[in-house]
């Protein structure tokens, strides 16, 4: 199991204002078996289950590659996360919610980040 203690979204607005808890988890069979991810911190997303089961295409057992880095399923993951898909959903309500209302699911997708996940690390200076 790979925890990683924060991660931190990009500059894409509305899960840019905080970071997110998650974990890499890794079968005996690695790398045959793709890696779970789970995310840590509740995230308003439709692509996260509330227990923080993440629809991820490139980790499904149909579409797993052994020679696939644990990088790159973590920037897929960002990817995934950043973009929220209705047509890969593992909540219908939100997915149903983004397609119909937009304006509404991004309003409470900020709200519920601001609320629940943590602070950003500082980036980096120059």
């Amino acid at each position: 199991v790979l925890r990683c203690p924060l991660l931190p979204w990009q500059n894409k607005p509305p899960y840019n204002a905080g970071a997110f808890r998650f974990e890499l988890t890794f079968s005996p069979h690695h790398p045959l078996a793709p890696p779970r991810a789970t995310l840590r911190t509740s995230i308003y997303h439709p692509g996260v289950d509330p227990e923080g089961g993440v629809c991820q295409p490139l980790t499904s057992a149909q579409h797993w590659v052994p020679s696939t880095r644990a990088t790159q399923v973590l920037q897929d993951l960002l990817l995934l996360l950043d973009n929220p898909d209705p047509q890969q959903a593992l909540r219908q309500d939100l997915a149903r919610e983004l397609q119909d209302q937009p304006e509404v699911f991004w309003r409470r997708a900020e709200e519920h980040t601001r609320c629940h996940a943590e602070p950003r690390p500082d980036s980096p200076g120059p």
